[in-house]
């Protein structure tokens, strides 16, 4: 069952020590919230990859990935506090390559600063049913490559990341752990599994990916992500897109529909409900979909004043911007 010319990811050292020293701090005595930035950008859906790249065919689904990563680079210069976590690294390079060399070079700074963390890697999130492994490794190779290349040690990704494909092969955990990720993260699974898991708080587990291969080779450490690749923003009232309609934060008592209280009340209560399908007191709360951050500072704003006022107003949480540094062990 070994695989054939798997990508090498370079060694972790020096990776792992920029995201460590990125990570917010968190307390042991408190339930720790993780709220990680993201986009879901497919790589041709309803649209070609370069019409979703520019933002063409807007009437077919309104989706333009150079605009995300413009306005994600932005708001994240503008608070050394946030983070954003970045999947599809066929989009990515069809960005960078436009990029000035000055453009280029701050970017460089916040993968270094791991305020700008590549996951997964590939040139897309491959489906696991479907394809074969041969091709699941060229892929990845191109993206990996082409990372490594660019942004040295600071550009791995650390974890694999699939929240989009329907189902999840015992082969692919196989390979990623081959390739040397710490962890695999995703979303879709069979309901009576997910219902089952979350009563038994057995969302995190090692996936032992092989019978043949001499563990720990194939062992992966692995996390079912709760609310599928819709993330938080799925239970409403908490996305704050510009293809949402939930309501920002509205934090000035001189001016009418004050309400944050209530955004702080509900956001504790979820958070305290999803706490109790998971043995740990660190829990992810995704904070995007597809085709989100077209204009980032719609989702940073309302962020920041989340996480201040819900940090402000009780005692036993916590909540920050996150990477996934954060909460891998």
């Amino acid at each position: 069952e070994t695989q054939p010319n798997l990508p090498s990811l370079p060694p972790s050292s020096t990776s792992s020590l920029h995201l460590t020293t990125s990570c917010h701090a968190t307390k042991p005595n408190m339930l720790n919230v993780h709220l990680v930035p993201h986009t879901h950008d497919d790589v041709g859906w309803l649209k070609t990859v370069d019409q979703y790249f520019y933002g063409d065919r807007n009437d077919i689904q309104h989706a333009g990935v150079q605009y995300i990563l413009d306005s994600v680079v932005d708001q994240l210069l503008k608070n050394p506090d946030r983070r954003f976590i970045y999947v599809e690294t066929a989009f990515f390079y069809r960005w960078w390559k436009r990029q000035s060399s000055s453009a280029q070079q701050t970017v460089k700074q916040l993968v270094n600063e791991g305020r700008l963390e590549f996951v997964n890697g590939g040139w897309c999130m491959s489906d696991e049913a479907t394809t074969h492994y041969s091709a699941v490794i060229d892929q990845m190779t191109i993206g990996l490559r082409f990372l490594n290349e660019t942004f040295g040690a600071c550009g791995r990704p650390r974890v694999a990341w699939h929240i989009d494909p329907f189902g999840h092969a015992r082969e692919h955990a196989s390979m990623f752990a081959q390739m040397g990720y710490d962890g695999f993260f995703f979303g879709r699974l069979d309901y009576q599994d997910r219902m089952h898991r979350m009563v038994q708080k057995e969302q995190e587990l090692l996936w032992r990916a092989s019978d043949s291969l001499t563990p720990p080779t194939a062992d992966l450490f692995t996390v079912n992500i709760k609310n599928i690749k819709y993330g938080f923003i799925e239970i409403g009232g908490f996305c704050w897109d510009q293809s949402c309609d939930d309501p920002p934060i509205r934090d000035d008592p001189d001016l009418e529909d004050y309400n944050v209280d209530d955004v702080v009340m509900r956001f504790l209560t979820i958070a305290n409900s999803q706490a109790t399908v998971y043995k740990t007191n660190h829990i992810i709360m995704t904070m995007g979909s597809d085709f989100q951050y077209e204009n980032a500072n719609l989702w940073y704003k309302n962020l920041d004043k989340l996480i201040h006022y819900v940090n402000a107003q009780q005692f036993n949480r916590r909540g920050s911007h996150s990477i996934l540094c954060d909460i891998m062990v």
